[in-house]
């Protein structure tokens, strides 16, 4: 009965270890031949869409990386790299550029901020064609309570910059935080 019970222990055992070996090599044939375009599926976007998403994110990076600076001290190395960084998303930036963001965060005590309803348009100016992003951004404290929301517009540009076969652009912003056209008001609850 003895070596009935050791005999069956290897077997399972043996059993054990092909068992691994066959599903080590079935994971290793799986990722070997895996790809972004297998694992993931494709979403395409038309180019209405996919310049929606990127003022999106344009405008929240420069407006979290704003919040940051703000909240510095100003004077470091780190924050001075960090105003280059945000001038970098300005086509033609200067000091002027920033100051109606900034002294808007540095008056609120802005911690956080989310950005919402954006919406592109564009606008005929004589035989020019501008480009608009109006949006609304709610601004949140330390406590991530709300702090105000308010509507802001900001101007940008695709400029061309093509590689190798592929039309590609680079985006800046022109102006920030413009006054919304034909609106001389500002929306928002300040507390």
């Amino acid at each position: 009965m003895k070596h009935h019970n050791i005999f069956f222990i290897l077997l399972i055992a043996v059993f054990a270890v092909i068992a691994c070996k066959k599903e080590a090599e079935l994971s290793l044939e799986r990722v070997k031949y895996n790809n972004n375009k297998t694992t993931y599926p494709e979403t395409k976007m038309d180019s209405a869409q996919a310049i929606n998403a990127i003022t999106k994110q344009k405008v929240q990076e420069v407006i979290d990386l704003s919040i940051l600076y703000s909240s510095g001290n100003q004077d470091t190395e780190i924050d001075t790299a960090m105003y280059s960084q945000i001038l970098g998303y300005f086509h033609k930036a200067d000091s002027t550029t920033l100051k109606p963001l900034l002294s808007e965060l540095d008056s609120l005590k802005v911690k956080n901020a989310r950005v919402s309803d954006l919406e592109v348009f564009e606008k005929i100016h004589k035989k020019d064609t501008l480009n608009f992003a109006k949006f609304n951004v709610e601004y949140f404290d330390a406590n991530k309570k709300a702090i105000a929301t308010k509507q802001r517009e900001a101007q940008y540009i695709l400029m061309s910059a093509p590689k190798k076969f592929k039309k590609e652009f680079k985006f800046y912003f022109l102006n920030f935080y413009n006054k919304p056209l034909n609106d001389s008001t500002s929306t928002g609850v300040t507390r």
